[in-house]
Parts: C-alpha cells; structure tokens; sequence
C-alpha cells in the first residue's frame, strides 16, 4: 500500500528503498516526494543505493542523501563502484547487489528508474528492481536529458513550494562538480516540477510525477 498518495496512517516503522544508477538521480527524480514523506511519516527506514560514482561523486551523493535525509531516524547510504554506461555488461554483477538488498529490508515502497528510460544504466536498474521484489509498491522516477525521452506519467505527488526549493537548493549545494553542465540548472528542476504540477493541477503549482505499472491493494 502507498500511504503517501491513499492518505492511509501507518503504524509501526515504513521501509522505503531508494535506488539510483548515478549519483544525482535519486535526488531529481523524487527528491521533493521523499522530503514530504519524511516529513509526513516519522517512522521511516531508508535504504538509499547508488550504483556508480568516482570518489568526488561519491563524497558530493553523501553530503546529498545526508541533506535529504535530515528528518529520517533510520537510514543506510550505500554507494557501489559500477562502471557508469557500462551496466549492460555488467548485469549479472549488479543483479547480485540487489539479492543483497532482498535480503536486507522488505520495503513498503520503491522508487527507481522509468523502464522507457533512454539512459542504458537506467533501464538496467528498472528491469532488475522489477525482476527482484515481486511483491512490493514500485513508483519509477523521470530524469531529464539530453536524449528527451520524458512521457506520460500516471501518478503525481503535489509538492508544497518549501519542498522544491529545498530540493533544488539541496541539489546545487551537494553536486558542485555538476554545475559546470549546461542542463544541471535550478530553472530545470523547477521547470519539470512545474509542468507536472500544471498536469495535475496542484494546489502550489509543483509536482513530481511517476511511472505506477502495477499498484496492488
């Protein structure tokens, strides 16, 4: 069940996964979502998994999940050495850490990479969240680029005007190495989120929105 978007009160700890092949993607795909489910729900246990970044990234991921993380009273940061464009290659090494993961925590919810992701690593990390839990809430993120491969979302989370700022202030004071790209920009952060909130018609003008292949209650 997803207490986040039925309006549902949960008793006992949440578990949430995070999952991102890169150091940043977590952040901009659901960066505002978890701040308001970290400060609506209290009890929450995160498993935060990035799977590539050289040490300047890790370092700069850290500081990140740390920011975002603030209001959460558990939670693991785990940041993995694959090669970044590589994970075709490298699928049966990657489909090992998320058996590790299985075993670690049952999550209540995932967040993780769109399947029609035109980014190879992406679509790598969708196709095995799916083929690993079977039986868990999954909510596949959007992450522009380049290729411009964004679609048409089925589930939005409205966002409050404190939430997108402070996600797109978290995310230039975390990633400086990022800066320097032409795209990596406050006004492109807030430019989806508005577009999102236009389409679902939010109260404070902001959304993120999802990918919900399969929602079972």
């Amino acid at each position: 069940m997803l207490p986040l978007v039925l309006g549902k009160k949960i008793s006992g700890r949440y578990d949430v996964l995070c999952l991102g092949a890169h150091c940043d993607d977590i952040e901009i795909g659901c960066g505002g979502t978890l701040l308001r489910l970290f400060r609506s729900y209290k009890n929450v246990r995160v498993i935060w998994v990035v799977f590539s970044g050289n040490e300047v990234r890790k370092r700069e991921a850290r500081n990140s999940a740390r920011l975002f993380l603030g209001r959460v009273r558990t939670s693991e940061v785990v940041i993995h050495d694959f090669r970044d464009s590589f994970f075709p290659t490298q699928w049966s090494e990657i489909k090992e850490s998320f058996e590790d993961l299985k075993r670690l925590i049952d999550p209540g919810l995932i967040f993780t990479h769109f399947r029609q992701d035109l980014h190879q690593d992406h679509r790598v990390l969708c196709d095995l969240t799916w083929n690993t839990f079977r039986n868990h809430q999954i909510l596949e993120y959007e992450i522009p680029k380049y290729d411009g491969d964004l679609g048409s979302p089925n589930l939005f989370v409205r966002l409050d005007t404190r939430d997108c700022k402070k996600k797109t202030s978290y995310l230039l004071r975390a990633f400086r190495s990022q800066r320097q790209k032409q795209w990596f920009t406050p006004e492109t952060f807030q430019a989806l989120m508005r577009i999102r909130g236009i389409e679902c018609n939010a109260p404070e003008k902001y959304a993120e929105a999802f990918y919900c292949r399969k929602m079972v209650l």
